[in-house]
């Protein structure tokens, strides 16, 4: 693929700013934390193994600006709650000698993982396949590959793919922005529908595979994802189409017990009363404007991760030794 939105180049993280594609690409570069928290707070950055990825090298620069640690770890851990690689990343980096090679080791490491998620994930999709997926999932989101997306390329490579769908990913339109201009670069056969439109698709035009990406999975199975999510799982459950999740173990976090736990984190109104900052609504509209929805574990038929693919009844808490806390 090529594509590395997240670099550490002359003591500097550079950070493709993805709130301008597809239309330019624009850089940031980042000589502070901060810089690196405005960034994942603003969605410059986004995907949880990416916000884990630039959190780490955040820290990182913290330590050799020789800022107060405690209060770079703090400020970059509230930037998006619900994403459990970022407080992962963080502790990770906290711990050591060397916090630049920490992260870039960990880079690599969320890299071979996504690799690893699409030749597993791979297995699950059957030829001529048509495969649903919602927000953003690719190069965009997780070093390499991608995870969801992974997925979606490690099939189309193997020439078992006929057609990607993607869901437009509202509010911010990530499915329609940023898969899309990730699939033309890669020449995927795809075509975008509005969310709305899942269940009537999977109705008239049936699909194989439904698959996803993670911003935090509960030791139970329970995951949290874009919005959207948790109805893209009813409709796959109705219509008898297989619903997967496609995640780093990095993902899960064995703390969680259940989905009730984990933080859903509410965006500013202004994502939905604005399209690309032109208002849409009337003055005044009120919004309510949760990030993520939480799929229950029982709606959700497989888990992939870069140690194979997870059947239920999940127990995390029990089957996976990672190697982060």
């Amino acid at each position: 693929m090529g594509l590395e939105p997240v670099r550490w180049e002359n003591g500097r993280l550079r950070i493709l700013d993805q709130r301008h594609l597809p239309e330019r690409e624009e850089w940031i570069e980042a000589a502070t934390w901060e810089q690196v928290a405005e960034a994942i707070r603003e969605m410059a950055v986004r995907g949880a193994p990416l916000i884990g990825v630039a959190a780490a090298y955040g820290l990182a620069l913290a330590r050799r600006s020789g800022a107060d640690e405690q209060a770079a770890r703090r400020g970059l851990a509230e930037t998006r709650p619900t994403a459990a690689n970022l407080s992962k990343a963080l502790a990770r980096v906290a711990r050591a000698d060397d916090p630049l090679a920490e992260a870039e080791a960990l880079h690599e490491e969320e890299r071979r993982a996504c690799e690893a998620i699409g030749r597993h994930g791979a297995s699950l999709v059957p030829e001529d396949a048509v495969v649903l997926t919602i927000c953003s999932t690719g190069s965009l989101a997780a070093p390499g590959i991608g995870t969801a997306l992974g997925v979606i390329r490690t099939a189309h490579r193997e020439g078992k793919l006929k057609e990607a769908v993607l869901l437009e990913t509202r509010p911010r339109l990530q499915g329609l922005r940023l898969n899309a201009w990730e699939l033309l670069r890669d020449g995927v056969p795809f075509r975008v529908i509005p969310d709305g439109a899942a269940a009537w698709w999977m109705d008239r035009m049936g699909a194989d595979l439904v698959i996803t990406g993670a911003d935090r999975i509960a030791a139970n199975g329970d995951t949290a994802n874009k919005i959207g999510t948790y109805a893209l799982a009813l409709a796959a459950n109705e219509y008898g189409v297989t619903f997967a999740v496609a995640a780093p173990t990095s993902t899960i976090d064995r703390m969680t017990p259940t989905g009730d736990e984990i933080p859903i984190e509410e965006r500013p109104p202004e994502e939905v009363t604005r399209v690309r900052g032109v208002a849409v609504a009337p003055e005044g509209c009120p919004v309510w404007n949760p990030a993520f929805d939480v799929t229950p574990a029982p709606f959700i038929n497989r888990i992939v991760t870069e140690g194979g693919v997870h059947s239920p009844p999940y127990d995390f808490a029990k089957s996976l030794s990672p190697t982060w806390p």
